[in-house]
């Protein structure tokens, strides 16, 4: 009978420590939580992300990032060019993409000529310009957001930030920091 009682004792405590009776593996993370993007502040200059060649990243006193020490900017050049960023992420099926990110503008220009294009491409859905930023942002920091919507199969979104440059127009500079790719 102590054998008995010894052994119920030693199976309830090996419950109260594991927490269930299987022998299963634990329960993985959610497949719709959390950022998924690496390299959303630019900290790491822009590796995960597709940069033209005019685009820069750096850290300046004058001008700091939103947060961290560093920045995408679109330089503002007085000249005709375009300048382009993207990235690629994948979505798990039945996840939702909310992307959010933080603009600033400065400007010479008082009309529209310059201008920042957001967009974002999922796969099985015509690619969507989100936001086209002018001279008008604002010099301080302001925040944006899209969404990809969910889907029964996994899919790619890619984001991108294309800035067009008028020359005769004035100078814009668009400053893009905290792109966060976060899945819910």
């Amino acid at each position: 009978m102590k054998a008995l009682v010894t052994m119920v004792s030693t199976a309830a405590l090996l419950l109260l420590a594991t927490g269930s009776a299987s022998h299963g593996r634990p329960a993985a993370d959610a497949p719709c939580a959390g950022q998924i993007h690496a390299n959303p502040g630019f900290e790491r200059g822009t590796t995960g992300w597709t940069a033209g060649p005019r685009i820069v990243v750096f850290g300046d006193a004058a001008r700091p990032a939103h947060t961290g020490r560093a920045y995408a900017t679109f330089a503002g050049l007085d000249v005709t060019r375009s300048d382009l960023l993207r990235t690629t992420v994948t979505v798990p099926a039945d996840c939702d993409l909310t992307v959010r990110f933080w603009v600033r503008t400065t400007t010479t220009e008082t009309t529209r000529g310059d201008y920042l294009n957001v967009g974002l491409a999922v796969t099985g859905i015509p690619p969507k310009t989100r936001f086209s930023l002018a001279f008008d942002g604002g010099a301080q920091w302001r925040q944006y957001s899209m969404s990809s919507g969910t889907a029964t199969t996994e899919r790619t979104a890619t984001v991108s930030f294309l800035a067009s440059e008028t020359a005769g127009n004035g100078v814009t500079t668009f400053d893009v920091d905290d792109v966060t790719f976060t899945l819910g």
